[in-house]
């Protein structure tokens, strides 16, 4: 078994959360730059979860001085994120009134924004082995 996250299943991993931190920036800037007095709540969990998706890609990638601590955070983050917003579009839709990429627990997204956090979590105690110091 290996033991760092960026082989095998991992790259593909790696790539997925690069798609969503590209995306999720794109997205939450546009929204921000052209529509921030619509949703600004919204718009603004847009750009927490872009920024938590480039922490993963980057703690998932071993980059950085700390990336496992790093890769824990966000997946942590990003788990507790989808299933708080989640939760609360589906309970009441009108508390958002444009969709988060975190909304009704990424539905607009194919729920792998709730897939991907459990996927990554997963990745990190499997590759856990000779990082002892994660």
């Amino acid at each position: 078994m290996s033991t760092s996250t960026r082989s095998g299943l991992g790259r593909a991993l790696i790539a997925v959360y690069a798609v969503f931190a590209l995306s999720a920036t794109g997205r939450s800037l546009v929204q921000l730059a052209t529509k921030a007095g619509e949703a600004p709540l919204a718009y603004s969990l847009s750009a927490v979860a872009a920024l938590v998706y480039i922490a993963a890609t980057l703690g998932l990638a071993e980059v950085g001085p700390s990336p496992r601590r790093l890769a824990w955070a966000a997946c942590g983050f990003e788990l507790v994120g989808v299933l708080v917003v989640g939760t609360l579009t589906v309970a009441d839709p009108d508390l958002f009134p444009d969709a988060t990429v975190w909304s009704a627990f990424g539905q607009g997204y194919g729920y792998f924004p709730l897939v991907l956090p459990f996927v990554g979590l997963g990745w990190l105690v499997r590759t856990r082995g000779s990082h002892a110091r994660s």
